[in-house]
């Protein structure tokens, strides 16, 4: 992909400490939600001119810490599950609407993402606490190691940094579960699109793996498909690792449609722009917000999911605005 990078520099010193971040409340989780699940025409989200990423993407997973390779196996499957074909509804199918998005050319989101390198820094390169623009660094590291670095990949490539339970984050569980940002040439050496998610199965579940844990400053467990409060089963037996699939799916959508903050967001500030699934959050059947999930399917232990992938797998993804119906959708929609 051959992006007009001359946008960088200028962002650069817009926002040189700003990132694109997922933040959950406890407030938004379980109540207060602002979202559209149904069609609404006062949503501003406008396309600013900017780049999304229309050619095939090659997507690196940094993988930063210990990793259970369980854990590890599930996240590679969704991975996989984004171009390949499942059973309906897919994750295929969900990346669909994230398609719908066009640059300035009619150009729409690539279909084609290909994981295509991995690399395991269980070293800790960086330390167990990494700031947010240290996590440039440690692309820089996975690039630049020897001999079994990741390509620097400046036209297709989209470096996905995951962090192990071990691992603290600037502003994860506290204020963040994940974010998207682009690398700076000073530190990377190209600017190429990028996001962290980190796993919070023993951080902060109840905010960042939702809506498969308990908020500990809820009281109650968050909703189960019925609207009760017992909590939902995680498809793939682990609450943190189910929590950060729907978080990574978040990001990259929002990384594939605002790659360098400049392209599809509402709000006139770019500095906190909402994007298209920032819209979402929390909704991830018909009916869903304001705490409720929506209707979503259950497996027969009774874990919820609404999208199939590869190998039999199942995830539960939260929507995204869809500009065509202008409202929140997913494959599994029942209208």
């Amino acid at each position: 992909m051959h992006f007009h990078f001359h946008f960088h520099f200028l962002l650069l010193s817009l926002c040189c400490c700003y990132v694109l971040a997922l933040s959950w409340s406890q407030s938004q989780q379980f109540g207060n939600a602002k979202n559209y699940e149904g069609s609404s025409d006062l949503v501003d989200l406008d396309y600013h001119m900017g780049p999304v990423l229309a050619s095939p993407i090659n997507l690196y997973i940094i993988w930063y810490g210990h990793w259970n390779w369980k854990h590890q196996a599930t996240i590679r499957d969704f991975a996989y599950s984004l171009s390949s074909s499942s059973s309906f509804p897919s994750v295929a199918d969900w990346w669909r609407t994230v398609r719908l998005y066009t640059d300035q050319t009619g150009s729409n989101i690539t279909g084609s993402i290909v994981l295509s390198g991995e690399f395991y820094d269980s070293r800790y390169s960086h330390g167990r606490y990494l700031s947010r623009l240290g996590i440039q660094s440690v692309i820089k590291n996975s690039v630049t190691s020897h001999p079994r670095g990741l390509p620097l990949d400046p036209h297709n490539g989209v470096y996905l940094v995951l962090s192990s339970n071990d691992v603290q984050v600037q502003d994860f569980c506290r204020a963040v579960c994940g974010f998207h940002y682009f690398t700076f040439p000073t530190i990377v050496g190209v600017t190429v699109p990028y996001a962290w998610v980190g796993y919070s199965g023993t951080q902060c579940p109840g905010m960042c793996a939702y809506p498969f844990a308990w908020s500990k400053y809820s009281g109650k467990p968050p909703p189960s498909t019925n609207g009760g409060n017992n909590i939902m089963g995680a498809p793939n037996g682990d609450a943190g690792v189910d929590g950060m699939i729907s978080v990574i799916a978040h990001e990259l959508a929002e990384m594939s449609s605002n790659p360098l903050v400049n392209a599809w967001y509402a709000g006139d500030d770019p500095t906190a722009p909402t994007e298209i699934a920032d819209l979402c959050m929390g909704v991830y059947g018909s009916g869903g917000g304001g705490g409720y999930v929506g209707n979503v399917y259950k497996d027969s232990w009774g874990n919820g999911y609404n999208v199939n992938g590869v190998k039999g797998r199942r995830f539960l993804v939260q929507w995204v605005w869809n500009p065509v119906k202008r409202r929140c959708f997913g494959p599994n929609a029942i209208d």
